[in-house]
């Protein structure tokens, strides 16, 4: 249904009944995730991101979410990934987390490569193909696109095209990769929708996970970091997580899916017929440099696990570039050594998030410098 005029108008009104469509919409949103959990790589991502892109390119719905809603979702995001970074799981592979982060970086280098292709063959410009072709983070890569003047939909195009492909692959390589295992018994799911934080004491927990995002987007500011709401949070959570001074913050159940919620909405209605045909043009040129970060990435765990003598089924799920937690699930279902790949796509997470737009200020920098000088 579209959405009467008179609810982008002024006053108080208009103003709760655009809060109510909003909230109606998202709820039918994450519902919609709950159901393609079965079948799809991130969906409640990947659900409302395709939905908002319907709706934008027909014209349901032609505002995006408000102004609040998205740095809310960027700093919880923000919270979210600094938790990722496990002082116990790094202590477990300590005699091999050296050569694992000297693979993050060349990492980024093949990204950075691929993002080079990008630019050279598809005509995008830097801050998008550097975010579009940055091995995981996807959610932090498309939630910071805004804030480094690049293209959120053709970043979101190119990550969830990696996504999907590394994905659907994983679970065949697994097979030709590791040795047999017995099935899995899955565990019974402690904690339901309704169990928000990652944690047994939900108040204090909700109430920490607010003081860190609050915070930490204040701090980001002050600090002028990259995109402030989302890295400031992020630095903050990963510091009170790795010196102990706070546990169980992460964001998880139904916040954790109204976050992600949030971020795929917020993309696909950036969409426009427009776009849609620009994004044609880009998928010959993005798929082929998402196969070869893919293949690279293979060559560089077939190379640690002839190093370290740690398992290649191990090495290849810590260096894949999937999504960490649909990796993580991979992992464990496949009896892998999930102390190892949970530091390991950790680290390179974080380092992925804060380096990429590090590099795109650094490069606009010299871009601007050089036009002067000229």
């Amino acid at each position: 249904m579209r959405i009467p005029p008179r609810f982008r108008s002024s006053g108080i009104a208009s103003r709760g009944a655009s809060v109510v469509l909003w909230a109606v919409m998202l709820s039918v949103m994450v519902v919609a995730g709950e159901l393609g959990e079965p079948a799809l790589p991130s969906p409640h991502m990947l659900i409302p991101l395709l939905l908002g892109l319907v709706m934008a390119v027909t014209g349901l719905v032609r505002d995006r979410p408000p102004a609040p809603l998205h740095r809310a979702s960027q700093a919880l995001l923000g919270v979210l990934m600094g938790t990722y970074l496990n002082v116990s799981a790094l202590s477990q592979v300590a005699g091999s987390i050296a050569p694992f982060i000297v693979v993050t970086l060349m990492t980024l280098l093949i990204c950075q490569g691929a993002a080079w292709a990008m630019i050279r063959f598809s005509g995008v410009d830097r801050a998008t193909a550097t975010l579009g072709m940055i091995a995981g983070g996807s959610a932090a890569a498309v939630a910071s696109a805004g804030d480094l003047d690049a293209d959120g939909r053709q970043v979101a195009f190119m990550q969830y095209l990696r996504l999907g492909l590394v994905m659907a692959s994983t679970p065949l390589l697994l097979q030709m990769i590791l040795p047999p295992q017995t099935r899995q018994t899955d565990e019974p799911d402690a904690a339901g929708p309704w169990h928000l934080v990652h944690g047994h004491d939900q108040p204090l927990g909700l109430f920490v996970l607010a003081a860190i995002a609050v915070l930490g987007a204040l701090m980001g500011r002050r600090l002028r970091l990259p995109s402030p709401a989302l890295m400031g949070p992020m630095l903050l959570s990963a510091t009170v997580t790795m010196t102990g001074i706070a546990h169980g913050v992460a964001p998880e159940g139904m916040l954790r899916s109204l976050l992600f919620t949030m971020i795929g909405l917020d993309v696909g209605l950036r969409f426009s017929r427009r776009s849609m045909r620009s994004l044609r043009r880009l998928l010959p040129t993005a798929l082929a440099c998402t196969i070869g970060v893919s293949a690279a990435c293979t060559g560089l765990a077939w190379l640690l696990a002839g190093i370290t003598q740690i398992p290649f089924g191990d090495t290849y799920l810590a260096t894949t570039p999937g999504g960490i937690n649909a990796v993580l699930a991979t992992a464990s279902s496949a009896h892998a050594n999930l102390p190892l790949i949970s530091s390991v796509q950790g680290l390179r997470l974080f380092e992925m998030a804060f380096l990429a737009p590090l590099l795109i200020r650094i490069t606009h920098r010299k871009r601007q410098s050089g036009l002067r000088g000229a």
